[in-house]
C-alpha cells in the first residue's frame, strides 16, 4: 500500500514538473523569444558618423573613441552601483595622446527632449567620477569644438605625462612595458 501511494505521489510530482516546463516553453515562444541568428548593424548612425568625422577633423591632436561603454569609464565594487551604469553607452570620448579622457560627448537628437531627467542623471553619474560631459543638440562647427577643446599644455611635446611623469613624446616605448604587455585581468579584479 505504501509503495502504491509513493508511486502515485511520484507520478503527480512528475506531471506537475512536466506541466510547468511546458508552460514556460510555451510562454517563451508566445513572447517571440524564438532564437534567431544575430544580424549585423551599423556601428554609428549617419548623424553620429558625421559627428565623429567633425571631431577627428577639428581635434587632430586628440583620440576620438565612439560608442564607449560606461563600464570602460566607471568602476564600482558594489553590484548595485555597477548595475546603475553597466548598460549605458557614451556617444564619444575625447582623449589626449596618452589616452587620458578629456571629455565625454553626448550628441542629442529630438528623442532627448523627453529624457531631460534621464540625461541629467547620466551626466551627474559621469561628472561625479570626475569626467567633463558636453552635450550638443546639433553637430557643432569646427570653431565651437576648438573653443571647447583648446590645445592644452599636456598635449604639447615636453609636457609631463600624467601616468608616469615622463615628458610626452620623449621616452621610448618598451614593448615589454606594462601598458603594452598587460595581460587581460579577470572582470572582477578590474571592477575593484
Amino acid at each position: 500500500m505504501k509503495t502504491l501511494i509513493f508511486l502515485v505521489v511520484l507520478v503527480v510530482i512528475a506531471a506537475i514538473v512536466i506541466a510547468a516546463l511546458k508552460k514556460k516553453h510555451t510562454a517563451d515562444r508566445s513572447e517571440g523569444e524564438e532564437r534567431e541568428p544575430p544580424k549585423r548593424k551599423r556601428l554609428l548612425t549617419q548623424r553620429e558618423e558625421a559627428m565623429y568625422n567633425r571631431l577627428t577633423t577639428s581635434l587632430p591632436e586628440s583620440k576620438i573613441l565612439a560608442q564607449v561603454s560606461f563600464g570602460a569609464l566607471l568602476s564600482a565594487k558594489s553590484r548595485a552601483t555597477r548595475n546603475s551604469f553597466d548598460r549605458k553607452i557614451a556617444d564619444f570620448v575625447v582623449c589626449d595622446k596618452s589616452l587620458q579622457v578629456q571629455a565625454v560627448i553626448e550628441l542629442d537628437d529630438d528623442s532627448h527632449k523627453k529624457k531631460t531627467e534621464e540625461d541629467a542623471a547620466r551626466d551627474t553619474l559621469l561628472a561625479s567620477a570626475g569626467y567633463r560631459v558636453i552635450r550638443y543638440a546639433n553637430i557643432p562647427d569646427i570653431d565651437q569644438l576648438q573653443r571647447d577643446f583648446p590645445l592644452e599644455k599636456s598635449t604639447l611635446k615636453g609636457s609631463k605625462n600624467a601616468v608616469n611623469n615622463d615628458p610626452i613624446g620623449t621616452s621610448p616605448i618598451d614593448a615589454t612595458s606594462s601598458v603594452l604587455a598587460r595581460k587581460a585581468e579577470p572582470e572582477q579584479e578590474r571592477a575593484s
